[in-house]
């Protein structure tokens, strides 16, 4: 009969397990190779029987796609991506994406612990004050509340105004077992006028902007138009203006 080579070294290693029989334990470690996973398993023989004590499964990890606001608009119309918008519920009532789902992130803190109260107020006299920007805390449902509308074999298009957020939310999702994430690179505030149907006020890439710098820009210009008409007032009027000033009652 014809033996192959394998077969013979196959043959030989099983000979010596077995006259090996009377030795308390060794070792005896073997490698199946795919095309796609490493699979390693690890023998351990006990007078003359053979168990496995430890597995170990390699698997290829997926990344996330970042792309530019053309390229997404693309994902959308050619591949079937679903737009998960993570911002927070103030923003996106702002303006957002036609037919996107909607999962923040971040959600409002309402906490009263003296501690949270404490920030809350910092918090709401600055950023929110000036910037309109809500007092959050991380949503602990998150990756749960995304499972429980798309499957891990979804594709998602991941939305925020800035990118963090949404970079934020991939990570979480593909620890979670999410493959096709995509992310716009930069977020909305980069998203050109029209690019894509937006339901909202506003644009878009404005729907982060609240607060007192929204009206920044009329106050300035109201202000320096009444400091240009004073000044060319004194320069054009100098003797009108010096009994103008001696009328006033501030001394």
């Amino acid at each position: 009969m014809f033996y192959s080579k394998d077969h013979c070294v196959y043959q030989e290693m099983w000979d010596r397990s077995v006259t090996m029989h009377s030795t308390p334990s060794f070792i005896c470690c073997v490698n199946f190779y795919f095309s796609t996973r490493k699979t390693w398993l690890e023998l351990k023989t006990n007078y003359g029987r053979a168990t496995p004590i430890r597995r170990r499964n390699l698997s290829i990890r997926a990344e996330v796609n970042f792309v530019n606001a053309e390229e997404a608009k693309k994902l959308i119309a050619v591949e079937g991506y679903a737009v998960l918008d993570v911002r927070d519920k103030s923003q996106f009532d702002r303006a957002h994406i036609k037919s996107c789902y909607h999962v923040p992130l971040f959600i409002e803190n309402t906490d009263n612990d003296p501690g949270t109260i404490v920030k809350r107020t910092l918090h709401n006299n600055f950023s929110g004050l000036f910037f309109g920007l809500p007092f959050t805390k991380l949503n602990p449902e998150f990756v749960q509340s995304v499972k429980s509308q798309f499957s891990p074999e979804s594709k998602l298009l991941l939305v925020c105004q800035e990118g963090l957020r949404s970079t934020a939310a991939a990570n979480k999702l593909e620890q979670a077992g999410f493959q096709n994430i995509a992310c716009i690179t930069s977020g909305l505030q980069t998203v050109k006028p029209g690019t894509f149907d937006s339901v909202g006020k506003i644009e878009l890439q404005d729907a982060g902007k609240a607060g007192l710098v929204t009206i920044q820009g009329k106050i300035s210009a109201v202000l320096g138009t009444v400091l240009i008409c004073a000044y060319l007032f004194i320069t054009l009027f100098p003797d009108q203006a010096e009994k103008l000033l001696q009328m006033s009652p501030v001394r």
